[in-house]
């Protein structure tokens, strides 16, 4: 038998890798941070132990590049839903509305990615994180931008803010006065993403 060719192997790897990540993202949102183990993900993924090891240093930082992947994922779905677009207003109103979905369906999951970004690992700039960023950025100068790298940085901070507001035990924000603040912001019209109510709330939500 000749020996799989480099491409071969490559690509086995991405797939190898991604199972890793689809099955924690899964594990996490069904049994919390905690009660998963690596033995658990790589089980669920169908790879030995060993994998896991190998391409990642620990739990938060395969955690923090599945959950990049699912929002990278989420991104790309909501930008390129029918009807397709190229006005950069309606693909921002996406963006925000593709991230503030996740927290408002998978508070568990993303609340326990938000918390392992403000421990002592921080912000890990994995692949996935590059490309969700590389959506983000491409949507900041869709919309007009002329500053598109610092406008990212601030968008990312915006969402962030807003998804930590949304998933605050005991006092969560409304997220449509979340998405109403942001839209403000930008200068969105409530019609555009989707919106979750006929109109936005009154100030006083």
């Amino acid at each position: 038998m000749s020996p799989r060719s480099a491409s071969v192997n490559e690509e086995l790897r991405r797939r190898s890798r991604e199972r890793l990540l689809k099955a924690t993202v899964e594990l996490v949102d069904e049994r919390g941070y905690e009660a998963t183990t690596l033995g658990d993900i790589a089980g669920r993924a169908g790879a030995a132990r060993g994998l896991v090891s190998y391409y990642f240093p620990g739990k938060r930082q395969l955690l923090q590049s599945a959950v990049h992947r699912l929002m990278h994922m989420e991104l790309a779905a909501a930008l390129e839903r029918e009807p397709v677009t190229q006005d950069g207003r309606e693909l921002m109103a996406r963006a925000i509305d593709a991230v503030l979905g996740l927290a408002h369906r998978r508070p568990r999951l993303m609340r326990t990615h938000m918390a392992g970004i403000l421990q002592a690992e921080g912000f890990i700039q994995c692949p996935e994180q590059q490309r969700l960023a590389f959506l983000l950025r491409d949507t900041v100068a869709r919309y007009g931008s002329t500053d598109p790298e610092s406008d990212y940085r601030l968008l990312r901070a915006l969402l962030m803010g807003a998804v930590v507001a949304v998933l605050m035990p005991g006092i969560p924000m409304p997220e449509e006065r979340l998405r109403a603040e942001l839209f403000q912001r930008y200068g969105l019209d409530w019609e555009l993403g989707i919106p979750p109510g006929p109109k936005p709330p009154s100030p006083s939500v």
